[in-house]
């Protein structure tokens, strides 16, 4: 059995994970505070890939990232690199996939973060950053962490957009997702099974993890 797809889905996974965790914090911080026109535009705008379909959101990628199209085109020219294609294209798709998980949850804490505190942490000489790393994170850790597990396990199941922006080939781009259906294609019903109860394992533990953390929290509180 080669481990190939659970070693690039953990990967492609966890970088995703990593990128959405703090463009997806800043992005809310930012939004939650933004008017209410410019918030309702921008929330139309930044969750549309929860509601789209997969293979949509990798459709319009390949527009973009496509040896031919645009970008895809200028990095190619310029670099000799091809966005598409590749072990490290599924990044792409997956951050855009899974960005409105972490984006909506996280608002969502900040939305419902107590502001006194901060108006008192200023009134004695505490700076903006240590606001928010020290007092509004910690507040807001359980919806922070419930938008960072939530992507990350769908990082870990995404085939849509993912088949679409860097195809399956064996050893250098298959992922868990990619590999049970090109197995579940080939009849190799058996060994597609093993890989579905291998993301489901995953997926058990690290919801597990998440849960205890949750507990763990509360009893401290």
């Amino acid at each position: 059995m080669d481990l190939f797809p659970l070693w690039n889905s953990l990967r492609v996974a966890g970088i995703s994970t990593v990128i959405i965790f703090f463009v997806g914090i800043f992005a809310a911080y930012y939004i939650a505070k933004a008017p209410r026109l410019v918030k309702g535009v921008l929330d139309v705008f930044l969750t549309l890939p929860l509601v789209l379909p997969p293979t949509v959101v990798g459709y319009l990628l390949l527009r973009v990232l496509g040896p031919k199209r645009i970008l895809g085109a200028w990095f190619l020219e310029n670099f000799g690199m091809r966005l598409t294609m590749t072990w490290w294209s599924a990044i792409f798709a997956t951050t855009v996939v899974i960005f409105p998980l972490m984006y909506r949850t996280a608002r969502g804490a900040f939305e419902s973060f107590d502001e006194t505190l901060a108006y008192s942490a200023k009134s004695v000489g505490l700076s903006n950053t240590y606001i928010f790393w020290r007092i509004r994170m910690p507040y807001c850790r359980q919806g922070i962490l419930a938008g960072t597990v939530l992507a990350f396990a769908r990082a870990l199941g995404e085939y849509g957009a993912t088949s679409m922006v860097c195809g399956y080939t064996p050893g250098r781009t298959a992922t868990i997702s990619t590999t049970v259906y090109q197995l579940w294609r080939t009849n190799d019903d058996g060994l597609a099974f093993k890989w579905v109860l291998v993301n489901l394992a995953i997926s058990f533990v690290v919801l597990l993890a998440v849960n205890l953390l949750e507990k763990r929290a509360g009893r401290k509180a």
